[in-house]
């Protein structure tokens, strides 16, 4: 491995399975730095393509999705390191798919658990192809001031704290991705900084070495010391151990072993990585140490006294004249979140919804404030729930069973009237099931089911003036306009509509006032004078009965029944209901495979 250098301010990477935050992180650390350019060229989501929008300091970008490596390796030939955010149960393959790309130089594997098989192939093959891989079980890498990989170094907050924003003096390796942190720290406090630190992982067979970076920063001419955090488990210190005693390694290097409480404990211990289980007196902590020691390494009587260690051999570096300490900067401010700045109430920001029917906020959504759970469990039912959604209060029973009969008995009509045959010739079209349904929506106004709110707002005008039937029906023939709610182009006065009966009748028995429906009668009445098809239709039935529903429940003043009836919450009743049978008539249609409808010649009148 050996070489120098693996990233620098240009780097970029490819991102392989969406995680918005450790990406986010990145492109924050980039700003932080001043690169020109996002470190995160593309993503690679399996199965998926097109764009995820991100923040790039103030600027949003988008930044490509590419279901495939190898399409993103051609997309951005200049993305040399593949971050791997997959699972232990395809980091493997996905991995091995991208170090075979040659594009790709550096492969950070971050899952744990990776099968051992597999990451011995992985090993054997980055080995044999000048490839690097960091990890499994990594949290990454970073070279300060220039590139990062994903959630490396925490928080912006303690990146801007461990000095992480600009290039030091120390390269740093460890096995921990954790106590990673806290070197960074620790080194910030005694030293100039990190030039460039990396995880190797803690798995039994890390895709790196410990010796393998060292070695690495030795050739790093900005490097001046090197400081290495090893654990008990395995031997993979000794390699280091013979580098320092055939004198590869020129600068200082400051060493600890973690794990020396092993031997407090009476049996085996495995700590929190796999690699970190001791298989005998050479893999222990303590013999690692005194190798280390031995060899040429700077090593502290405990970890206690690392930073310590660390402080001394920078301050000789200095004194020597061998290092200047980097000049301090200011980092830029980083933007913060309009999300994250509103809960610490920094900021407040106008909404763009204002909603007051429903809240789906807490454990469950809320009907107007009452729990979803407790309308099931009080075995309400449909009306109840437009109640609540559209009164944004809980009606009495026999209004919201009014309600379900309204729904009921207009659900359909037969497949002749317009809505009922524009949804049928949809669906023989071959549309999809909202298409047919919107196409028979579109009927519904003034002339086929939309009378409900005319016929309500026009008869408690009149009744409300105290107009007798006679004055009512006349002025509205001097204003030219039909009395909504009467007509029918099939019932007449000897033929009524049941539908009408039974809301009439319902009405009568359930109701406290009908004084509404009882004028809109006189008012039938008087028409069926001039003609036998002038009867109360289903429209001013449920539009006189609604009247008397609202103001003989006592639970809305006037101006709310006269915003009711404006807004066109009675017409909603009409779109609801039918919308049942316009389905069902698509249902049908489909479920008969009927052919592509064509209207008949001799239905039409062919004229000049």
């Amino acid at each position: 491995m050996a070489t120098g250098q693996l990233f620098s301010k240009t780097t970029q990477a490819l991102f392989y399975n969406y995680k918005q935050l450790p990406i986010q992180r990145m492109l924050d650390f980039d700003f932080l730095c001043g690169r020109e350019t996002p470190s995160v060229a593309g993503i690679i989501n399996p199965g998926s393509e097109g764009f995820q929008k991100l923040f790039f300091g103030q600027e949003e970008i988008a930044i490509p999705v590419h279901s495939t490596i190898e399409a993103a390796c051609a997309t951005h030939p200049t993305a040399d390191v593949f971050i791997n955010f997959a699972s232990f149960r395809s980091a493997a393959a996905s991995s091995m798919s991208a170090l075979k790309q040659p594009t790709i130089k550096v492969a950070a594997i971050i899952a744990e658990g990776v099968p051992e098989s597999d990451a011995k192939e992985l090993i054997a093959y980055a080995k044999a192809n000048n490839k690097v891989v960091i990890g499994p079980a990594t949290v990454g890498g970073i070279q300060a001031g220039a590139f990062k990989i994903g959630d490396t170094a925490g928080t912006i907050d303690n990146i801007i704290q461990c000095k992480l924003y600009r290039p030091g003096s120390v390269g740093f390796v460890s096995k921990s991705g954790g106590m990673s942190n806290e070197l960074y720290n620790s080194i910030a406090r005694v030293t100039d900084g990190i030039y460039e630190g990396i995880a190797i992982g803690g798995d039994v067979f890390p895709g790196s070495t410990l010796s393998d970076h060292v070695l690495r920063f030795n050739n790093i001419p900005q490097v001046k010391m090197v400081v290495v955090l090893g654990e008990l488990g395995g031997r993979d210190e000794y390699s280091l151990v013979e580098a320092l005693k055939q004198g590869k390694i020129n600068k200082p290097v400051v060493a600890w072993v973690s794990g020396t409480c092993a031997t407090l404990f009476k049996s085996e211990v495995q700590f929190g990585h796999a690699g970190a289980k001791s298989g005998g007196e050479m893999e222990s902590a303590q013999a690692k140490n005194q190798a280390l020691r031995d060899a040429g390494a700077i090593v502290p009587t405990s970890y206690e006294a690392f930073e310590g260690a660390i402080k001394d051999a920078f301050e000789k570096l200095v004194e020597a004249g061998k290092t200047t300490p980097v000049k301090e900067i200011t980092p830029p401010q980083i933007p913060e979140d309009l999300s994250t700045a509103i809960k610490s109430g920094k900021v407040r920001a106008p909404t763009h919804i204002i909603s007051t029917i429903s809240d789906d906020r807490g454990e469950e959504p809320c009907y107007a404030g009452v729990p979803m759970s407790s309308i099931v469990e009080q075995g309400l039912g449909v009306g109840d729930v437009i109640s609540l959604l559209w009164f944004k209060r809980s009606l009495p029973r026999y209004c919201t069973r009014f309600i379900e009969i309204c729904v009921m008995l207009c659900a359909d009509h037969g497949p002749c009237v317009s809505g009922a045959h524009n949804s049928i010739v949809t669906a023989r079209a071959g549309k999809d099931l909202v298409s047919c349904l919107v196409s028979g929506l579109l009927t519904i106004g003034p002339r086929f089911g939309g009378a409900i709110d005319d016929a309500a707002r026009y008869f408690k005008d009149a009744y409300d003036k105290g107009l007798t039937p006679y004055e009512f029906v006349e002025s509205m023939k001097k204003k030219g306009i039909r009395v909504p709610g009467i007509g029918h182009r099939i019932k007449r006065g000897d033929n009524r509509d049941k539908r009408v009966e039974l809301l009439q009748r319902y009405a009568r028995e359930n109701f406290p006032s009908v004084k509404y429906m009882e004028y809109a009668v006189q008012v039938e009445t008087y028409t069926l004078s001039k003609a036998n098809n002038l009867v109360l239709n289903v429209d001013g039935a449920i539009g006189s009965l609604f009247l008397d529903l609202l103001a003989g429940s006592g639970m809305f003043t006037k101006p709310e029944i006269d915003e009711i009836v404006g807004i066109g919450y009675l017409n909603g009743l009409f779109v609801l209901a039918r919308s049942i049978g316009l389905i069902g008539h698509t249902f049908d249609q489909k479920r008969l495979k009927q052919p592509l409808y064509r209207h008949p010649w001799e239905d039409v009148l062919y004229t000049k």
